[in-house]
């Protein structure tokens, strides 16, 4: 009886934080599905960056895109991202141990690589250029195919 009192409070904790946080959207489909989504177009215009976004960047930079503050620097509206689609494309590709500053804050943590080709590199970049409201254009695959990719 405790489990099950303890899952019916762990629901309603999700629901609210998902209400809350803009992750539930009940669609209007005649099945009366409900459908949890983040409500970025992003999404549906990005979705092999959006997947590899999700398998390889949502530990570090959250579901938001807001990191994690101190030490993952957020996406989301990042000034950083915005002056140089190049080089962020280059970042995912080879990753850095440089430090960076995003938004007036200094983040030392080395990003490791996080995709092996141009190709997903250009996806997931494309994602999160248009994610979260951030409204940053796009970047082509002939912008950056002369990136070398590094590994140590």
């Amino acid at each position: 009886m405790k489990k099950l009192g303890l899952i019916i409070v762990l629901s309603g904790l999700m629901l609210i934080a998902g209400k809350t946080f803009g992750y539930f959207n009940v669609t209007g489909l005649a099945s009366g599905s409900t459908v949890y989504t983040t409500g970025d177009q992003a999404e549906a215009k990005f979705p092999e960056g959006a997947k590899i976004y999700k398998e390889k960047c949502v530990a570090c930079h959250q579901v938001t895109g807001m990191g994690v503050p101190g030490a993952f620097p957020p996406l989301k509206g990042s000034d950083y991202l915005k002056a140089d689609k190049k080089r962020a494309v280059a970042q995912v590709l080879n990753g850095s141990t440089d430090p960076i500053t995003v938004n007036g804050v200094k983040y030392t943590i080395p990003m490791p690589h996080q995709v092996d080709t141009h190709e997903e590199a250009v996806a997931v970049i494309n994602y999160v250029l248009n994610a979260w409201g951030n409204n940053y254009g796009t970047i082509s695959l002939d912008e950056v195919k002369d990136i070398k990719i590094i590994r140590e």
